[in-house]
């Protein structure tokens, strides 16, 4: 058994696991009940799991406790229900969420795109969201939401 220290959301939070390997999604979910992030292809390869590590866009599905020291935030930690960030806004505006399954990795990953270049282009959105898979084929509104968060940034 080992114990790790995380910020999570900005609290502290200590979790015990078998193995230290553990996939932080696992212990976002299983152990401090936070499913934002969910469970997708298990290979990093859907986005659906993504969450932020110290401001960084990560699967947590392939990324093991061990391996995080940093401040992690998920799509409950990304804004408040009476202050939503403004992707959160914009998706609902949109109305860009159908079986919304996707959508916290579209939104996480979006996040971090809008931090690192707060006025994207059409196609800077795409090829961010490109490995982030949507079945449910409502690409078009998550783009408009991304380009309506960052018109409003």
């Amino acid at each position: 058994m080992a114990t790790t220290s995380l910020n999570v959301n900005g609290k502290a939070a200590s979790v015990t696991v078998d193995d230290p390997d553990t996939p932080l999604l696992y212990v976002l979910r299983n152990e401090l009940g936070l499913h934002g992030p969910r469970f997708g292809c298990g290979l990093g390869q859907c986005g659906a799991c993504t969450v932020h590590v110290d401001g960084t866009a990560v699967r947590s599905c392939v990324t093991p406790l061990s391996a995080v020291s940093g401040r992690v935030v998920t799509l409950e930690g990304l804004g408040t229900t009476s202050n939503p960030h403004p992707l959160q806004s914009a998706f609902i505006e949109e109305q860009a969420v159908q079986c919304g399954y996707c959508i916290n990795g579209m939104i996480m990953q979006s996040a971090d795109l809008l931090a690192r270049n707060p006025k994207p282009s059409e196609q800077d959105i795409k090829t961010e969201l490109a490995n982030n898979l949507c079945r449910c084929g409502t690409h078009l509104r998550i783009l408009r939401a991304v380009m309506r968060a960052a018109a409003s940034s």
